[in-house]
């Protein structure tokens, strides 16, 4: 009789030991049991479908890989998809959406930079972590957020990538032509900012307009600066609009853009003027292009989860945000709260993904995790090709 009490004590215990863990799974948005619901808001239609379908396409090849290795911490990953149209006001929707209606214990998103930044007043009140898959805009980490950490590079750092990249290619007269609208300025200050810090003054200072059609006068003033090499703060149509005008007046510098002209091929063609990129260099959130070989496995994995699709650029971006987000879910224990998913990203310390240059780093006081922007180019007659890594410090 003993025994059998004994027995039936256990089994009652067993039974109260799995309903308490059930319930406090319950209390977590978007935890249960068995799974672990993640959203992400991006442009899914329109232009900017790069930034965000993409790269959402990029972080369920992520998932379905982890899911197929039993999950993290016995759960499974789900995905929730919102577009923002790149638009700042469905951005804030979206974001409102996936936290109040789909119920989502975290985020990976963020396409278009002021799409994401206006989202961050309600990402900071509902104090869900966030990790960004491709924005850049420094607002959206600086001053710093408690619960949200950028997987991508942010535009200071690559404005001081750009003065950086010059220097070590032995460039001794820097010069700068950029836009001076609102994304312009996001570039151009911190730029300047960087010349001030290491002493140095750019030997001229250019400005175009982004619907410039012509750029004669500012390649005379930069050739008779005999600027050597030329920091580029445009879109890429004013800047092909350049590259196009120096080679047609005999300029030639070392010309190193940015991540808004993040394909050299695309580029290329947009200039139109045989040669005229060859001396071109832009930075690259991710150490690979689609056709390497190291990128074999994952485009086997998008190709075969999305009929007609090629692997892109863009698809890594998702595919590096989501190895970190799973990292940290991994650290946070199967006991998962959004508390300690955050603690779990603040000590990320030089976590290796399959694609960003370095190792991503996040602490306390800095939540721009990547620091190390990738430079390629793209030579005439040849595919896009990696150089090297600058580390920003």
């Amino acid at each position: 009789m003993a025994v059998k009490q004994g027995v039936q004590l256990a089994v009652i215990s067993l039974l109260a030991s799995v309903a308490i863990a059930q319930t406090s799974a319950a209390q977590v948005p978007g935890v249960t049991a068995d799974t672990i619901r993640i959203g992400s808001f991006g442009a899914l239609t329109g232009p900017g479908y790069l930034y965000g379908k993409l790269p959402m396409n990029g972080i369920e090849a992520v998932f379905d890989e982890v899911n197929a290795a039993g999950g993290v911490n016995g759960r499974k990953l789900q995905l929730v998809r919102e577009d923002d149209r790149c638009d700042p006001a469905a951005a804030i929707g979206a974001v409102k959406k996936l936290i109040s209606e789909d119920n989502v214990f975290a985020l990976i998103g963020g396409g278009c930079s002021n799409a994401t930044f206006a989202a961050r007043d309600a990402l900071d009140e509902a104090k869900i972590p966030l990790v960004v898959m491709a924005s850049v805009h420094d607002g959206i980490t600086t001053p710093v957020s408690p619960t949200i950490f950028s997987a991508a590079l942010t535009s200071t750092i690559e404005s001081e990538a750009q003065l950086l990249y010059a220097i070590s290619q032995k460039a001794k007269r820097i010069a700068v032509i950029s836009m001076r609208d609102a994304w312009g300025r996001a570039r151009y200050t911190p730029l300047m900012e960087a010349f001030k810090k290491r002493g140095i003054t750019p030997v001229a200072d250019e400005e175009m307009a982004p619907d410039a059609n012509d750029a004669t006068a500012q390649v005379l003033r930069l050739k008779a600066a005999n600027a050597d090499a030329v920091l580029i703060v445009l879109y890429p149509k004013p800047a092909a609009i350049f590259m196009r005008d120096a080679q047609k007046l005999g300029y030639k510098p070392l010309a190193i853009g940015q991540t808004g002209i993040a394909d050299p091929a695309a580029f290329e063609e947009q200039v139109g003027s045989p040669g005229a990129t060859a001396l071109f260099r832009t930075i690259s959130m991710v150490r690979y292009t689609p056709e390497d070989p190291a990128m074999d496995k994952w485009r086997k994995a998008i190709e075969t989860k999305f009929s007609g699709d090629r692997l892109s650029v863009f698809n890594l971006f998702g595919i590096g945000s989501a190895q970190v987000m799973v990292e940290a879910l991994k650290r946070a224990g199967r006991d998962l709260t959004r508390e300690k998913l955050v603690a779990a990203l603040n000590h990320l310390t030089n976590f290796p993904t399959d694609v960003y240059g370095a190792g991503i780093t996040c602490t306390e006081t800095d939540h721009r995790c990547n620091k190390a922007p990738v430079w390629i180019a793209k030579e005439p007659g040849k595919p896009v090709r990696v150089l090297e890594v600058t580390k920003v410090e």
